[in-house]
């Protein structure tokens, strides 16, 4: 990719659904690092949501995080110099913090760029594959909360068969990456791949008929 700037779905007060796997692979700069674009509002440096897939061996060069980075491991391993994070792992890279991130077996990641407040400075690193998750607020619905700031809230939501939610508002919004399974709501159905991003207070009811596994992030889009 070059760096002129490209803005893809990069109106926030709008609706947005992108179903990932029916996307075409981008070149990044680094040989064998490829991306799906999801949103997208800058240069080679953006504000951005993107599928990452590293090929066996590559690497991408030292760089600092401007506006800090949200990663999720989907598949193979991640590696930098901090440590070596497997699937499952959700990595919140602040504001300021900078990494070498590079993958001898290949890998493919869920990543944010360039939405973080400044003032959140925590470095957060959870294997979601060997943590407690929580009741949730109905039956069928299990919660693994992985970071929280003032109004923002990142968590995995696991859906059982056949649960329903209640109808309801997203006051800053809602972000939702479908990592497994089908997600539904009167709109429609999300399978694994799919992101969907509702603005602020946008209403819906959703519900997973053969159940579902979704990264949801909450407030940001105030």
């Amino acid at each position: 990719m070059n760096a002129e700037h490209i803005t893809l779905n990069a109106d926030l007060a709008q609706r947005c659904v992108v179903h990932s796997a029916s996307l075409d692979w981008v070149d990044s700069p680094a040989s064998g690092v490829a991306r799906r674009l999801l949103e997208r509002d800058g240069g080679e440096v953006a504000r951005a949501t993107s599928i990452v897939r590293y090929a066996p061996g590559s690497a991408f060069a030292h760089h600092a995080h401007g506006g800090g980075e949200e990663i999720l491991v989907l598949e193979g391993t991640l590696h930098d110099e901090h440590g070596v994070y497997g699937p499952g792992t959700y990595i919140q890279n602040p504001v300021g913090s900078s990494h070498t991130p590079a993958s001898p077996e290949g890998c493919t990641l869920f990543v944010k760029l360039r939405h973080l407040d400044a003032r959140d400075n925590e470095r957060v690193v959870i294997d979601t594959r060997r943590s407690t998750w929580r009741q949730g607020m109905v039956d069928g619905l299990t919660v693994l909360p992985l970071h929280t700031f003032e109004t923002q809230n990142t968590a995995l939501v696991r859906w059982a068969p056949e649960t329903y939610f209640s109808p309801h508002r997203h006051w800053g919004g809602e972000e939702i990456f479908v990592v497994e399974g089908v997600f539904s709501d009167e709109h429609g159905d999300y399978p694994m791949g799919s992101w969907l991003r509702s603005p602020h207070m946008s209403q819906h009811q959703p519900f997973s008929r053969e159940g579902c596994l979704i990264l949801v992030k909450t407030g940001h889009l105030a």
